[in-house]
This record gives C-alpha cells, structure tokens and sequence, in this order.
C-alpha cells in the first residue's frame, strides 16, 4: 500500500468523520432549539402507535401510493439504500479489517449489493433526466448527489477485493468519494436521513393522538 493511500483510508477519513459529527451536531443543536406544542384536541387515538407506525413506513410499501402501484420502485428504494449501508461499512472494514474482505462470499456478497445498487443508480438518474415533471423540479444537488452515489456504488464494488498488488486506482476513487462525502453530505439533499427520526416522530406522535392513524377502538 503506497503512503497516499495509507493517509488516504486513515487520516483524512477520520477527519472528514469529525467534520461531518461536529456539523451534524450543530444541527441537531439548532433542530432542538424549537418546542412543540402539546396537542391541544380530544385524543381520539394513541400517539404511541402513531409514532411506531410512522417509525415503520419506510418498511411499509402498501402505505404510500407510489410503492403500492408500482413494486419494483420500491425494490429499487432498498437495493439502493442497502448499497449505502454497506458502502458506509466498506469505508471501514477496508483499513480496519481488512481480514474481512479475503473471504470470497463476502466480497462477493459486497459486490453483487453494490453492483446492483449501481444499477439502480444509473436508472434513478434516467429518470430524472427523462421524465419532464422530474427535470423541472431536479436541482444540481439532485443530479450531482445522485451521480456522485452511483459512481460510489461502482468504485465500491471494485475496491472491495482489496487486492493491492492489482493497482490502488479503485481503493482511491472509493475513499477520495468517500472524503467528498463526509464533507458534502451535510449541506446536500442526503441529510434528509438526519432529520426522519425526529419528522416521522412527531408526524406520528400528532397523527396518532388525533386517531388519523393507528385509531383505537372504542369500547362501548
């Protein structure tokens, strides 16, 4: 491993880490700032439902009119999401243990997620350069998140071998991303997975004591 890269996978990613926790937490710091009111209507439901069935719809396709006609939308919903977790986990098992990684079904197992998640990358951004309601509201954060994550699936896929000796280009561009990443992900578009604990709860938390959703039965 040549000493670029060395620094590369260790230095400038902890960095990168600590800038990303220091600004996520400013921003929890801010987010906090703000007080709900309490409701003030007749419970009609219970917020403690509202809030684990809100928690919950992201594993629910029926709930929402665009998975629930269109299936494969949603396959594609997790194939990418997958390919994030465990692109994240690769950034860490690569300089950490990388014992890991010379075992074949796992590298095989990391590629094929990645590789899969390229793809749907690929067909996310057709669609948002082809379809006309799409484009109109695509900003250059889109576009450019979106493309800069589908070629993080791809150099993923290829530096998760870890084989030094074939050439360190796909390790570079895989953690030289990543540092991109780190630094990008909390003024972009991809913090939104920062603020959905805290929105599906109190969405739930309000929807449940108003019996819009997870209504109790009454007894009578």
């Amino acid at each position: 491993m040549s000493r670029f890269l060395f620094i590369l996978e260790n230095e400038v990613q902890l960095a990168a880490l600590a800038f990303l926790t220091v600004v996520y937490l400013l921003r929890l710091a801010w987010l906090f700032r703000f007080r709900t009111a309490p409701e003030r209507t007749y419970a009609a439901g219970s917020a403690g439902a509202g809030i684990a069935l809100s928690m919950m719809n992201v594993a629910m396709p029926w709930a929402m009119e665009s998975t629930r006609k269109d299936v494969f939308f949603y396959v594609q919903f997790v194939v990418f999401h997958i390919g994030v977790v465990l692109g994240i986990a690769a950034t860490f098992i690569i300089p950490y243990w990388p014992a890991l990684f010379t075992i074949q079904p796992v590298v095989i197992l990391f590629q094929v997620a990645l590789g899969a998640a390229f793809l749907v990358g690929l067909l996310r951004l057709w669609r948002r350069l082809t379809r006309p309601a799409l484009r109109l509201i695509s900003t250059a954060d889109d576009l450019l998140s979106l493309t800069l994550m589908t070629l993080f699936f791809l150099a993923g896929a290829l530096a998760v071998s870890n084989r030094y000796e074939q050439g360190e280009g796909a390790l570079i561009a895989f953690f030289a991303l990543t540092t991109f990443f780190l630094i990008y992900v909390p003024f972009s578009k991809i913090c939104h997975y920062l603020y959905y604990p805290f929105t599906r709860f109190y969405l739930g938390r309000m929807q449940g004591h108003r019996g819009v959703v997870a209504k109790q039965r009454r007894v009578e």
